[in-house]
């Protein structure tokens, strides 16, 4: 199912539901812009965020714009293992639903 060619689709939804692409392309790029954030972290927050909700065409599109950014390859090992533990942290926490009583 997963295509990145599937991405060129995307103005399609302009025609579809402008309103609500309008609104969805303006809030992102409000929410990614540069701001007391840098860009560069929103991006690399956005790829941790795409590898724990496991999006590859966030994953894509993040990548792309975290290197535009400045992000180095190191940058995105680390960002890789804090979505790791992350999720692995997730788990653990939850497995204390399982304890007691």
């Amino acid at each position: 199912m997963y295509d990145v060619k599937n991405l060129t689709r995307l103005p399609q939804f302009r025609k579809l539901a402008p309103s609500a692409m309008s609104g969805f392309q303006e809030f992102d790029k409000a929410a990614l812009a540069d701001g007391v954030i840098p860009k560069k972290y929103k991006e690399l927050m956005a790829l941790a965020v795409a590898l724990t909700t496991q999006c590859p065409y966030c994953l894509e599109v993040h990548k792309k714009a975290a290197k535009a950014a400045g992000a180095s390859d190191e940058e995105l090992a680390e960002t890789v293992f804090v979505a790791a533990a992350l999720r692995a942290g997730a788990a653990v926490t939850h497995g204390t639903h399982l304890l007691g009583d």
